[in-house]
């Protein structure tokens, strides 16, 4: 069993709020691993702090062997949606993933297409992502995620704004990329997501963490 994602004593605080209290946890390779908890629980805050986005008061976050913050500022090979996905509300979908992908140079053309089309939505379509629906938007978040095929993927609440379709395209999605070897660490609000699709379950309440299963 090797861990993708191994969490020990992490605390963040905000002068007197503390919004992650002391948990340790880790998350195997190549499973589904869900968060729930209500919204101000430590969800989101933990993601943000596993993606280096938001560095630890005391503690230690280790992404495949390297330590966020000491070996590396931000994991390599991760894909992330962290609140609504932020686009460039004046351009293609194919344009904004296009910009986004020359950052790191790792892919072309033919793998931002595929990641289009594997979401549900078409490369060539001109239509601006301003002029795109919560639902359409949450696709193409997911897109830019998988795109430079990572191996592990941190979705804060992917199904937000999908219609019943959407969502059951998503789930079955996600599975498929399970089946492929990859780690997915997901918060969702819907208990049916976190049963269709998570091997482990974890509960965030006021900063604390419990493994429900």
């Amino acid at each position: 069993m090797e861990n993708s994602i191994i969490v020990e004593n992490a605390v963040k605080r905000f002068k007197e709020a503390t919004v992650l209290n002391n948990i340790s946890v880790s998350f195997e390779k190549g499973k589904v691993h869900g968060l729930i908890g209500r919204n101000g629980s430590g969800k989101t805050m933990l993601m943000k702090s596993i993606c280096g986005i938001v560095p630890l008061t005391s503690g230690k976050i280790t992404v495949d062997g390297k330590v966020i913050g000491k070996n590396v500022d931000i994991p390599e090979n991760v894909g992330v949606i962290i609140e609504t996905p932020g686009f460039l509300p004046n351009y293609s979908a194919y344009n904004n993933l296009k910009f986004l992908a020359a950052i790191k140079h790792k892919i072309g053309k033919d793998e931002i297409r595929n990641a289009i089309k594997s979401v549900g939505l078409n490369p060539d379509e001109r239509k601006h992502v301003g002029k795109y629906s919560l639902g359409m938007r949450q696709r193409l978040g997911l897109a830019q995620a998988i795109m430079e095929d990572p191996e592990l993927l941190i979705l804060d609440e992917p199904m937000n704004g999908l219609d019943k379709d959407g969502v059951k395209d998503m789930r079955q999605y996600l599975l498929e990329l399970k089946s492929q070897g990859k780690t997915i660490l997901i918060a969702s609000h819907s208990a049916e997501d976190i049963d269709v699709l998570c091997d482990t379950v974890c509960e965030m309440d006021k900063g604390e963490l419990t493994v429900v299963r």
